[in-house]
């Protein structure tokens, strides 16, 4: 280092272009505009993240991505998003074929789709390219899974991340996809811009107090150190783009308004009393919870069917436990049920015959069918079993609230007394991630603008305004 102005330089940790420039002419035109600059904006980064909220068109945008990178390409995604991302690749002109294995990926072909369990039976080097479509699985899924995952690509060149939902708990989630990405480790983001920092008990955040998990006897919390608050927006803007609606980025909102939405819990009476005890006090645990579950299938299952059949719409209905399904799936006579035991060809053939509307009422799992589908064809759902997981929640909700939706949406949700803390701990999850997403929104959005705009990836030069006072004791070294 010559001067205190390269040591500034050496220090930046802004993500450099390491991607292709592409000319708005290069994209499809079945893009919207805002799709299009994403587009140019995700190809010259070469290692990008788009964080669009649902109903955006974050396939379109990661097929087109796909395309233009020219190189093969690997899609990984929830098995239920498979099948839908190879039957929307034809309206750009493309083709995507689901494959198991290494085995399966021959020839010149291009583009392939797997989900995330086959993943170990892919080699990386095979591939210039991956896309990871809802990526907030990265926090869900195993750390030996999210690790096989990070070292399986270290050395692809092209790379995107796609989800809604990036952080749905904290903001430190957002470093699974910063360490996916190549551009800094977990550890490294938490050491440069957070703090860890003892909490009690409780913690409030947005006006909200909350439990946090593992924080019963004191804990551990990383916090975003306030004078690193900016620098870490900047850093992200430098590889993520984050869009709720295309006015976020300075586009017309035309067809992307979300219709009305009604959310109504059912209350129905029932007295538990635990095993172990003389009084229902509250949950003490996943068990606790469990035997509420298992005790009261019959009467939720039966206010789902009351409600659900009690018109011709067509309804997705949530479950949880396999008692519930199969009970919901009797009691509702013009319904299909697709099981975790079902295969992936007989999952993929029931969902989409539901989205055609060859079958009225669809009763499967969130984690089967509640990320990443379109289910615009269905503005009723019922939840028979709502859990603590706020990001379930939202997910599965926005398969029908979503851009596109044309009719009002209601969901409803049958609860007992006992149920109360899900619910609360639910509506809770709820603001403190509407916080968290308007803070993200608002603090990257000027950074984000420079960039999608200007192409713009680098900070300002350093323009020192004092002179460097040099200690006596160096000027004696020298």
């Amino acid at each position: 280092m010559t001067n205190y102005e390269e040591f500034i330089q050496s220090k930046r940790i802004l993500v450099g272009t390491k991607g292709i420039t592409i000319d708005a002419g290069d994209v499809h035109p079945l893009l919207k505009p805002f799709q299009r600059d994403i587009v140019k904006w995700a190809c010259g980064k070469g290692r990008a993240a788009v964080f669009a909220d649902t109903g955006l068109g974050k396939t379109f945008i990661s097929l087109e991505w796909a395309r233009l990178t020219g190189k093969r390409t690997l899609f990984v995604a929830p098995l239920s998003v498979a099948r839908q991302t190879a039957r929307m690749a034809p309206m750009l002109g493309l083709e995507v074929r689901y494959v198991r294995s290494q085995e399966q990926v021959t020839g010149d072909h291009l583009l392939w789709i797997t989900n995330y369990e086959m993943i170990e039976r892919f080699d990386a080097s095979e591939f210039g390219a991956v896309v990871l479509d809802e990526s907030s699985i990265l926090k869900a899924i195993d750390g030996k899974t999210r690790r096989r995952l990070t070292e399986m690509f270290q050395a692809t060149p092209f790379r995107l991340c796609c989800t809604a939902t990036p952080a749905p708990n904290d903001l430190v989630e957002i470093g699974n996809h910063a360490e996916f990405l190549g551009i800094n480790t977990a550890a490294e983001m938490q050491a440069m811009f957070f703090i860890n920092a003892n909490i009690e008990h409780y913690v409030e955040f947005a006006g909200v107090r909350m439990r946090r998990k593992g924080s019963n006897a004191g804990g551990q919390e990383w916090r975003l150190r306030h004078h690193a608050e900016e620098p870490f927006y900047r850093w992200m803007a430098s590889w993520a783009m984050s869009i709720r609606r295309p006015s976020d980025l300075g586009y017309d909102d035309d067809g992307y308004i979300l219709p009305p939405l009604s959310i109504t819990p059912e209350w129905l009476e029932y007295t538990y009393i635990p095993d172990d005890r003389l009084a229902f006090t509250g949950f003490t645990g996943i068990k606790d919870f469990l035997s509420l579950l298992r005790k009261t299938i019959d009467i939720r299952c039966e206010a789902a069917a009351a409600r659900v059949n009690a018109d011709d719409d067509q309804w997705i209905v949530w479950t949880y436990l396999e008692d519930e399904s199969a009970m919901a799936h009797a009691l509702i006579p013009d319904s299909v049920e697709v099981k975790g035991s079902d295969s992936p060809e007989r999952k993929a053939e029931m969902i989409e015959a539901f989205q055609d509307g060859k079958y009225r009422v669809l009763v499967t799992k969130p984690d089967i069918a509640g990320f990443g589908m379109n289910f615009q064809n269905a503005s009723k759902q019922y939840w028979v079993t709502v859990r603590y997981s706020w990001e379930e929640w939202y997910q599965a909700i926005r398969r029908s609230y979503r851009f596109l939706q044309d009719r009002p949406v209601e969901i409803y949700a049958s609860l007992t007394p006992q149920m109360q803390e899900v619910w609360d701990t639910i509506q809770a999850k709820e603001k403190v991630a509407a916080h968290m997403s308007e803070q993200l929104i608002s603090h990257v959005r000027k950074f984000e603008m420079d960039e999608l705009h200007d192409g713009a990836n680098e900070s300002k030069a350093y323009s020192p305004r004092v002179a460097m006072r040099v200690p006596q004791w160096l000027k004696s070294a020298a």
